[in-house]
């Protein structure tokens, strides 16, 4: 009988211990997230869904505002959100799963896996795959005039982008500057067709979406009615609702630099996924959440954004285009995940930087 008393009591005080520094934190991160979230959509500034996470537990998990304000949808926690340029994270991925299961090396060259009909071999020749991960490849962007001015649903496939990518300007010999490019990016895709066989978007629905357990993201077909699918909205003082969509100037379909479409949840199951090494290994993990300074890219790795010191590390990437801001900020140290979508123009920055505010030690 003493023995149980015993226990109960030592029970008892371990219940009625407080709880630790930790967990007091992260209760007033959540209050003070919640209130700031409440705040902003009354306002009508914040239109989308927030995650924040603790490893696998989640601590918010909140949407605002409307998918469609034609038919006044409003947003939910499932709502499928364009990424904008968050889709450089599954290429780079794609490409380093290749590059581990030896098909592909980061100083391959370009010409290796693609003709003239894409680019010069003058130009190709120089450009390595590492290059092209940390834009540092000199290629520039495809959204040039001819871009602009035809409809969008003429891009479906790859190949599609030829004409548009062959004749763009070289910014700089490769590996000595960096610049942004999603022309880089989109030919990775093409080099993960090559070298894997397969179209790209399969490829990524196989390799990452399949095994990280995201069911709610692909690059989908913008004539096709697909479910739970948010508008993008852009104020407007050219009409009297006060808003444009932005249905005819983003791509048709999601590349490889851009444009597909996925939750808050599924998002942080690809973090969970990439940090517990289930899309790669430890080794090739780690490179991509380095900043490749020999690139001269000093706050990307290959594929992500990396911020913070060396006991506060931040990898992940954000997307922003007219009607889209989208950001997926990972805490190695923390082990926060924190994903903020919206269907607003750049409607993630304030929440974005709340968080990591919120967040700082």
């Amino acid at each position: 009988m003493k023995l149980v008393l015993s226990s109960i009591l030592a029970l008892g005080i371990l219940l009625a211990q407080p709880c630790s520094a930790a967990s007091s934190t992260s209760e007033e991160v959540v209050k003070q997230l919640k209130q700031y979230l409440k705040e902003l959509a009354a306002k009508n500034e914040f239109s989308g869904s927030v995650l924040l996470a603790k490893g696998e537990d989640v601590l918010v998990l909140e949407a605002y505002g409307l998918a469609s304000k034609r038919f006044n949808v409003p947003n939910n926690v499932e709502t499928k959100f364009n990424l904008a340029s968050m889709n450089k994270m599954f290429t780079s991925v794609a490409i380093l799963q290749l590059v581990e299961s030896g098909k592909l090396s980061l100083s391959d060259k370009l010409s290796k896996f693609i003709d003239e009909s894409w680019l010069p071999k003058r130009v190709s020749s120089e450009i390595e795959i590492k290059h092209l991960l940390s834009h540092s490849s000199g290629l520039d962007h495809y959204f040039n005039k001819t871009y602009r001015n035809t409809s969008k649903s003429n891009y479906r496939t790859l190949d599609d982008y030829k004409s548009l990518v062959v004749n763009g300007p070289v910014l700089f010999k490769a590996g000595t500057k960096s610049q942004y490019s999603n022309t880089g990016m989109l030919v990775l895709g093409v080099v993960i067709e090559k070298v894997s066989g397969k179209d790209y978007y399969s490829y990524i629905r196989e390799n990452i979406y399949q095994k990280a357990g995201m069911e709610n993201s692909d690059s989908y077909e913008l004539d096709q009615p697909i479910f739970n699918l948010a508008t993008g909205y852009e104020p407007s003082k050219d009409n009297s609702t006060g808003w444009k969509n932005n249905n005819f100037m983003f791509v048709f379909k999601g590349t490889p630099d851009g444009g597909g479409f996925s939750t808050v949840q599924d998002l942080h199951k690809f973090a969970l996924a990439l940090t517990n090494n289930k899309l790669l290994g430890k080794e090739l993990t780690e490179q991509a959440f380095t900043v490749q300074s020999k690139l001269r890219y000093f706050d990307y790795g290959y594929g992500f954004t990396v911020r913070g010191d060396s006991d506060n590390r931040i990898v992940g990437h954000g997307g922003a285009f007219p009607g889209i801001g989208s950001n997926l900020d990972i805490y190695l140290d923390q082990g926060y995940v924190v994903v903020v979508l919206s269907n607003y123009g750049r409607g993630d920055r304030d929440v974005r930087n709340k968080i990591r505010d919120l967040l700082k030690k």
